[in-house]
């Protein structure tokens, strides 16, 4: 079997960053899976002081040929 990824990058917010609107990363999570995307895995990249900047999700699904 082939699979295809995509990456999406979600910024977080808040004064010193950290903060991801929970609500809004699992539309995105909720309407890529209907569209057959299965989540591999998620991790976070840090800014100044161990902040989190941005949370990365990687998403596979059988490639379509």
């Amino acid at each position: 079997m082939e699979w295809e990824y995509k990456t999406i990058k979600t910024e977080t917010s808040g004064m010193l960053g950290g903060i991801l609107d929970i609500e809004e990363f699992d539309l995105k999570l909720n309407a890529l899976g209907r569209e057959g995307w299965e989540l591999v895995s998620v991790f976070d990249t840090n800014q100044s002081q161990g902040a989190t900047r941005f949370v990365i999700a990687v998403l596979k699904r059988p490639r379509r040929f």
